[in-house]
């Protein structure tokens, strides 16, 4: 998994935005197979999700200090198809949709940041926040399996170019 945290950092800090969105969406499906091949794919990346990644998505709100989710472990698979496998944002034709319709990306820069704004139904994500986030996301869940016999063995069968 290392390979694609590597690939992932040298993407963002590249500016190469597509190639980093890709693969962070992918990492959450990786480390969901390795860690349960036998769950069908949509239930093991939002499994993998909600234990490694919601709480960075969720905020109490308003007055009553509501405990909010703006990413979904569903919404975050409804994203990950649609631009895996269509190329768009938007996920409102997706089955596992839970609460957003649409997704908007934003690039750092110079004077703001400005990370998980939701208008409507609409999430906004700085892309580079995005995929650093979930390659800490991967880095945690690395040293907690680092123990797993069984885990490690499925690891070492990944990809890997060089």
């Amino acid at each position: 998994m290392h390979q694609f945290v590597t690939a992932t950092k040298a993407a963002v800090a590249q500016g190469n935005w597509y190639a980093a969105l890709a693969i962070a969406l992918t990492m959450p499906d990786i480390c969901g197979r390795i860690e349960s091949p036998s769950k069908n794919p949509r239930e093991r990346f939002v499994d993998w999700y909600d234990r490694f990644l919601l709480k960075r998505y969720q905020a109490n709100i308003g007055a009553n200090r509501t405990l909010h989710t703006f990413l979904s472990g569903l919404d975050c698979y409804a994203l990950r198809c649609a631009f895996l496998h269509q190329g768009e944002f938007g996920i409102d034709d997706q089955r596992a949709q839970q609460a957003l319709e649409s997704f908007h990306f934003t690039i750092p820069s110079q004077g703001s940041f400005f990370h998980v704004n939701q208008f409507d139904n609409v999430l906004q994500l700085r892309v580079d926040q995005f995929c650093l986030e979930v390659s800490e996301a991967v880095e945690q869940w690395l040293v907690i399996v680092a123990g797993d016999k069984d885990i490690q063995a499925r690891l070492a069968k990944l990809a890997s170019i060089g």
